[in-house]
């Protein structure tokens, strides 16, 4: 099994990204093939390890795919890897509100039996960092802290007072990382921002992180520290196993059915992409091609049609209140998208590009539906169950998800909505074929979900 470590922060701003993302290119650079992962419900953060390390970045969430699928889907992502760096979120030990560890990276490191190096901001303090340290390794004694990192450390005097204070507590340091504004990743309002949009200056920044944490960091013992973690004896989750694609496949060519070639029609579904819409979860993409879908990209901010042959379309979140002008000027694009008869599902940023209006710029108008940038974040996991039936959805289904935006939607008449959320009340839409709202939904729980969308795609692809 894949040698694992998990990078944990003291706080949020600790340093885990920069501590993480630049250990994972300065282990890439070493030779290493390197799998990242993010704790958690991020979409961004894990852009800057798949940029760093050429994989995919992926996502391990305790409370959105059950903590059941946590090692299973993590053998899955580092297959083909030698070593793992898992980054945490939050505090090591701050998980889903009021459930206890649930979600925690604490609860993901022991679910994996993985190490924790723990990232502490030095600045502005000496002694004192013994004990936060002493607090964090001995809080949960099933938990491993093998080590800590110092970040936004002064100078080298600095380095040695943490480092004294480190040894008291018995807790090796790996490395210590100077304060460095060069190494600064940019942020807007929901955190870093994605790593695509500015992929030329982004690799170049994570070339100088790699480089700087390679010289501040004790990679061999990283890599020691990593491999000590014990065999993790679980089968690999399957996307084509979750949606029961291959025994369903075989069945239908055992039998020689006249279905058999319907099932096997090809389904092409229109992914959006670009700068405005990057929020996917590699496995719910991983589960639509199971399904039998064609996965093809369309950048709403510049590509002025679907790709021929599309049977379904699927708009994820991002940032699409920061291209509105772009989206407002692809006229044609829109066009198609409001008269397109197949299914459509939209989370977050697709709910608001489906709407008629986005801050004053014109989206596709194929739900009623205006929004606005709001003055403070929506934020927070969600119990939710489906409030109106789709083809892919019925009605009364339970599901857990998230909500990440700053957005605010006002809806025109009395729509149907997408969800209802347990005390916050409904979220969404759905209108025909259309379903769209703000939750996001980790689809390795819920593998029957994109495998009924591709269904429903199918119907309409082999309807008389």
């Amino acid at each position: 099994m894949t040698a694992r470590i998990v990078i944990a922060g003291t706080n949020s701003g600790a340093g885990k990204t920069t501590v993480a993302t630049g250990l994972i290119g300065a282990l890439a650079a070493a030779g290493h093939t390197v799998q990242g992962f993010k704790v958690g419900p991020d979409f961004i953060d894990p852009s800057y390890h798949a940029l760093a390390s050429g994989r995919p970045g992926r996502n391990l969430d305790a409370f959105l795919a059950g903590p059941e699928l946590i090692a299973p889907l993590f053998a899955h992502g580092a297959a083909g890897a030698d070593v793992s760096v898992i980054e945490g979120v939050m505090g090591l030990f701050d998980g889903a509100s009021g459930r206890g560890e649930l979600a925690s990276t604490a609860h993901v490191a022991k679910l994996l039996g993985a190490p924790v190096v723990l990232v502490v901001n030095g600045a502005a303090m000496a002694r004192s960092a013994a004990a936060v340290i002493h607090g964090f390794a001995t809080f949960d004694p099933d938990l491993s802290v093998g080590g800590v990192i110092f970040n936004q450390v002064g100078s080298a005097i600095h380095a040695e007072l943490l480092a004294e204070a480190a040894a008291t507590v018995g807790i090796p340091v790996l490395g210590s990382l100077h304060r460095d504004d060069r190494l600064a990743v940019p942020e807007r309002h929901l955190g870093l921002i994605p790593a695509g949009e500015r992929e030329g200056h982004n690799r170049e920044l994570l070339g100088r992180l790699a480089a700087s944490v390679a010289a501040a960091v004790d990679l061999d013992a990283i890599v020691a520290l990593a491999r000590s973690a014990p065999p993790l004896r679980v089968p690999p989750w399957s996307a084509a196993g979750a949606t029961g694609s291959e025994p369903d496949r075989a069945r239908a060519e055992r039998a020689g059915a006249d279905r058999a070639g319907a099932d096997r029609a090809p389904v092409r579904i229109a992914v959006a992409r670009g700068p405005a819409f990057s929020f996917h979860y590699q496995e719910n993409l991983e589960l639509l091609t199971a399904a039998g879908a064609e996965l093809c990209d369309v950048d709403p901010t510049v590509d002025p049609t679907l790709p021929a042959g599309s049977d379904a379309l699927l708009l994820a979140g991002g940032f699409p209140e920061v291209y509105g002008g772009a989206l407002a000027a692809n006229t044609t694009l829109r066009a198609e998208i409001r008269a397109f008869p197949g299914p459509i599902l939209a989370e977050c940023g697709g709910l608001l590009y489906l709407g008629e209006r986005l801050d004053g710029a014109e989206m596709c108008g194929r739900l009623p539906l205006s929004a606005e940038m709001a003055g403070r974040l929506t934020l927070g996991y969600r119990e939710a169950v489906a409030a109106s039936s789709t083809p892919w959805l019925a009605a009364g289904t339970a599901v857990r998800g998230h909500e990440f935006h700053y957005s605010s939607a006002r809806y025109r008449d009395d729509p149907a909505p997408a969800w209802e959320l347990a005390g916050r009340g409904r979220d969404g839409i759905v209108d025909g074929a259309v379903q769209a709202g703000y939750l996001h939904v980790h689809w390795a729980a819920y593998p029957e979900i994109p495998g009924r969308f591709v269904a429903a795609a199918r119907s309409r692809l082999t309807a008389p």
